[in-house]
């Protein structure tokens, strides 16, 4: 998978001032970086002396001592696939705190750090300058703080990142997807909180990986101790991070893709590389094993779940109450028994009181005694009313009228129950002042598994912006939190009947037409739709990632196939989200022509 490159922020152990013991120490860490396939290793500020010198930087026989163990670092490791970044002082007319950056036995560049800082218990001012000049080059080797490297990275050290205008914020607008930091940030309480939120937040604020790698517990503890903590973010999220006064080691991969995706999408990002040298090298990138972990279910978070439903139900009722507030209108939903009308019926409740909603239920040719039974006693447990209006007769006239053969159960035979109902929906909305509730979920939008101007058209969409695998989510949490038993016992039963649009008829009173046995199972749908919407990946990426991610759960060739009929279906179903009506948008992806998603209907299959 060429677009993620494996990275390591790692804290060799170290002897304040021994720079041959600091270099076998770093050679070490390379190697062994090297074995695991990682292609960015940075490890901390001023590692090959040791940050806390003192005024023994001032000494010639430790810069010459540092300079050296460089040089046999980098000759030392020139067998491995690996980019390194160390940090030293060096003596350039001006002692400099910098960052070497090397791979296969060639420096490619040395960072001076930009910012010095000289408050509390910092007096770095006392022996380094701060940089602020252009690149020069020292011994043919560019030395300054305006560099790329290779597959777009940038260095910044240490108090860089915590000044006011850090250089990564020009780095990044320069083209660089990874910034790294070789650090020197000491320990103190409340400290490593600190320096996540700082960290995961420049990430974020510049669309960009950091790989953030601190000094540990070689260093002297005179009046500092350093914790090793290292940090790897990736726009905005910690996606590694090794505990404070752990071993000092920590990988995964960063996504290039993604990064430059977000880039692309984000228009407020500007460009401007009019003052950097690029500093190419060839480092294979490519990996096939993935030590980063990716959800099957990419949205619903890992933890804090409740939270997250609270918050959707909020979104979903406030938006909601607004249009009914504004209007004048009550809701009038029709409930199947099944789980998206149910999670639009317990949103309407929230938006306004029962008798502010119409419910109806309307049973045809492939309603069960089961979901017919649940939509009146979800009805009942929320204590609103519930019209039954059986639309069998109707529709066999319908189907009669138009010469429709009964039998014949089609496409013809299915969208016809889905129209009427609409067309007894909206008349019941004319009757009682009333707005119709959609309940169609962003799943189903994306598939397209919605009957043009049937269930595909209401007055508001609650449910749109959310997918099928949050909405069961959601219910499940209304089941978790009320203290209504008959809600509770509904919910339950609503949960594990099979997901069923119920046109085509039942064999003894049991569902014969389940959802994920036509179009593919939902988890996967909504990973595709993550995968390819959210982050732009190509259906190699997708196919690849989903691969990893499911498994032992679903094959190969299954995951191929449900692909393929996702692709299918989002490419060709266009034109019924181009005239979806109002709703309101829940999370990073949203579906509406309005907002999020303008396509052409009849685009050809760029995926």
């Amino acid at each position: 998978m060429n677009n993620f490159v494996r990275v390591a922020a790692v804290t060799p152990k170290i002897r304040v001032a021994d720079c041959v013991y600091n270099a076998n120490a770093i050679i070490d860490a390379i190697n062994k970086a090297n074995e695991q396939n990682i292609r960015l290793i940075c490890m901390p500020e001023l590692c090959i002396t040791g940050y806390t010198c003192g005024d023994l930087f001032l000494q010639s026989s430790l810069l010459e001592g540092a300079e050296t163990a460089l040089y046999k670092i980098v000759e030392e490791t020139k067998h491995c696939h690996v980019v390194a970044i160390v940090g030293l002082p060096m003596d350039f007319g001006k002692l400099y705190n910098c960052a070497a950056v090397f791979s296969r036995g060639k420096i490619l560049g040395i960072v001076p750090k930009s910012t010095i800082p000289d408050y509390g218990e910092f007096c770095e001012s006392r022996y380094f300058s701060a940089w602020d000049g252009t690149i020069t080059y020292r011994n043919g080797i560019p030395f300054g703080a305006n560099m790329l490297f290779g597959f777009a990275f940038a260095v910044e050290i240490g108090e860089d990142l915590w000044a006011t205008n850090p250089p990564s914020v020009r780095h990044a607008t320069a083209g660089a997807t990874i910034i790294a930091n070789p650090s020197a940030s000491c320990a103190s309480v409340g400290k490593a909180e600190k320096r996540r939120a700082l960290v995961s937040g420049q990430s974020g604020r510049l669309l960009s990986g950091y790989v953030h790698a601190d000094a540990g517990m070689g260093e002297s503890t005179t009046d500092l101790v350093f914790s090793a903590h290292n940090l790897i973010c990736e726009n905005g999220n910690v996606i590694a991070e090794s505990a404070p006064f752990g071993d000092g080691f920590v990988m995964s991969e960063i996504d290039l893709a993604a990064l430059a995706y977000e880039r692309r999408r984000m228009t407020t990002f500007k460009k401007d590389d009019s003052d950097y040298v690029h500093v190419p090298f060839v480092l294979d990138t490519d990996t096939d094993v993935l030590t980063r972990k990716f959800s099957p279910t990419p949205f619903i978070p890992e933890k804090n779940i409740a939270e997250r439903c609270e918050e959707i139900l909020n979104i979903q009722s406030q938006g909601l109450k607004k249009r009914l507030e504004h209007i004048g209108a009550k809701s009038i939903i029709g409930i199947s028994g099944g789980l998206d009308s149910t999670l639009a019926l317990l949103v309407a409740a929230r938006a306004s009181n029962k008798n502010g909603i119409t419910a109806i239920t309307m049973p045809c040719f492939g309603t069960t005694t089961r979901t017919k039974t649940n939509a009146h006693k979800l009805c009942e447990a929320l204590s609103i009313s519930c019209r039954e209006i059986d639309i069998t007769e109707q529709t066999r006239q319908h189907l009669h009228d138009i010469s429709h053969p009964r039998e014949q159960h089609d496409t013809t035979y299915e969208n016809a129950q889905a129209r009427i109902r609409t067309l007894v929906l909206m008349n019941i909305a004319n009757q009682e002042n009333g707005i119709v509730i959609g309940t169609g979920s962003l799943s189903e939008l994306a598939l397209g598994w919605a009957t043009y101007n049937g269930d595909h058209m209401s007055m508001y969409a609650v449910n749109a912006g959310v997918p099928k695998t949050m909405v069961r989510n959601i219910v499940k949490h209304i089941l978790q939190t009320t203290e209504n038993a008959a809600l509770q016992d509904v919910l339950a039963d609503i949960l594990d009947t099979p997901v069923s649009p119920e046109l085509l008829p039942p064999k003894q009173d049991e569902i014969t037409q389940k959802t994920e046995e036509v179009v593919g199972p939902y988890e996967l749908h909504d990973f595709f739709i993550y995968h390819t919407l959210r982050w732009g990946r190509t259906s190699e990426q997708v196919l690849g990632l989903a691969k990893i991610v499911f498994k032992g759960i679903y094959t190969h060739d299954e995951i191929k196939k449900w692909q393929a009929v996702f692709y299918r279906r989002f490419l060709s179903q266009q034109f019924k989200r181009n005239c979806l009506p109002d709703s309101p948008k829940v999370g990073s992806i949203s579906l509406s022509p309005r907002g999020n998603w303008r396509m052409p209907s009849d685009a050809s299959n760029y995926l």
